[in-house]
């Protein structure tokens, strides 16, 4: 399936350690690209059952697993709004909430972020990963910062929490809308 249909189905393999075959038959199929597969050619992901075993990361949010990345904030809110996988024109999220900010403890300070990715690995600047066993998470901050500068930001770990001035916070998991209970747990 899709990326969106991918973590539930790879939670349920790790919980029953068994392999996990990925056929790309959805919308952006990101998680079928990094691992080298053709999106347009679904067929050839079938060669993987006879292939040896390949380990990746999965990624975590409050025990929940994401195998492409968390969002929170405008693309979330826009996932939301306009069902998943919504790509509208990126200005128009960050217009929309360049007043009203998600409000975000990271680092032992709140921070008004537009956008929060947190990736499972590293993306590189085409929004690509080269690898999927690194064990890191990627986050990915734009900053509402003062005079409506906008500041990008990066940051690798294992691990880290982010809280939220609300109790619930919506997201986007790996595309898909879901509201995630405050505070978010990564790892």
């Amino acid at each position: 399936g899709g990326d969106g249909s991918l973590a539930p189905v790879a939670a349920l393999a790790l919980e029953r350690d068994l392999p996990f075959v990925v056929v790309p038959l959805g919308t952006r199929n990101h998680f079928a690209r990094d691992l080298g597969l053709d999106p347009d050619d679904p067929v050839t992901a079938l060669d993987a059952f006879d292939a040896p075993e390949r380990r990746i990361d999965v990624g975590r949010v409050n025990d929940r697993v994401f195998l492409n990345n968390v969002s929170l904030g405008a693309y979330a809110a826009a996932v939301h709004e306009e069902g998943s996988g919504a790509l509208g024109p990126l200005a128009r999220w960050l217009l929309r909430f360049r007043r009203s900010p998600l409000r975000l403890g990271l680092d032992g300070e709140e921070r008004a972020v537009l956008l929060l990715l947190v990736g499972n690995n590293e993306y590189d600047a085409g929004g690509r990963r080269d690898r999927l066993d690194a064990g890191t998470l990627s986050a990915y901050l734009l900053e509402h910062a003062p005079l409506l500068r906008l500041r990008r930001e990066t940051e690798v770990g294992t691990a880290f929490v982010v809280h939220a001035r609300t109790a619930h916070v919506q997201a986007a998991i790996d595309g898909e809308p879901a509201e995630l209970e405050a505070p978010l747990r990564f790892e």
